[in-house]
């Protein structure tokens, strides 16, 4: 038993338990290229969020990791079949009542875990956080981790050597040979402003690649991926450490 996973504790433990924080870990269930499983994102946040948690645990920070939720925001995907979406609307619902049961019970800390791009949390946080001043609610995404190009070659945005490498590290025997791997091109959109990043819509999946990868697979190795994992790992782990002592009440200096 891991004693910073809710889902392996017992109430025998928990009854005398008072946590500094939760974790959310918020995943997605959708295609990655041919190659990886429709889990992927559920995969990582799963692992990155519980051996962070363990690193910061180890160090003294009682920090408790909570069910990964298996579904995201896909309303781009919505003709890919078995793209799981869950509008942002019912996501918000659902993080309501997390944190109205955290708020209830003494738990004034939540760190959001995402671990998908379609996420976008930010109005929610400010709405809830205004509800809700007694809580700290923040979000982090390991996706976005700096000086991914120190361990990868090809850093492209979905099923791209970074998470290849992470699922061959992780869970090998949910890739497919690497025969199966398609290339991951991206169609950029014809209004240069979208690509600069200035200008915004939502991408249709199914018109910007042919096997719903974005980034080019074909360099990843499991031993790129366990670099990377220990390295997201040891960040996150440091950042629950100091989210879990850190007094609410002198944040800024």
């Amino acid at each position: 038993m891991r004693p910073y996973i809710l889902a392996e504790s017992n109430w025998k433990t928990l009854k005398d338990t008072a946590f500094e924080m939760a974790i959310l870990p918020w995943g997605a269930t959708e295609a990655h290229n041919y190659h990886l499983p429709y889990a992927t994102d559920v995969i990582e946040a799963d692992h990155i969020a519980a051996e962070a948690a363990k690193k910061a645990w180890d160090r003294g920070a009682k920090a408790i990791v909570l069910p990964t939720i298996p579904f995201g925001v896909n309303t781009g995907q919505s003709d890919i079949y078995l793209d799981m979406n869950l509008n942002p609307s019912t996501q918000y619902a659902i993080l309501t009542d997390v944190i109205e049961t955290l708020n209830r019970q003494g738990i004034y800390k939540l760190m959001i875990f995402n671990s998908h791009g379609g996420n976008n949390w930010k109005s929610m946080v400010r709405e809830l956080g205004l509800k809700h001043p007694t809580m700290f609610i923040c979000v982090s995404n390991w996706f976005r981790v700096p000086n991914k190009v120190d361990y990868f070659d090809e850093v492209g945005d979905h099923a791209d050597e970074v998470e290849t490498s992470l699922i061959l590290h992780l869970r090998p025997d949910l890739v497919l040979p690497k025969s199966d791997w398609g290339e991951g091109k991206e169609k950029k959109h014809k209004i240069k402003a979208f690509s600069e990043g200035w200008l915004w819509a939502e991408r249709k999946w199914s018109e910007i690649s042919e096997d719903t990868g974005v980034g080019n697979p074909r360099l990843a190795t499991k031993e790129k991926g366990k670099r990377f994992f220990e390295m997201v790992t040891t960040k996150m782990g440091d950042v629950i450490y100091d989210i879990a002592k850190a007094d609410q009440n002198d944040l800024y200096e």
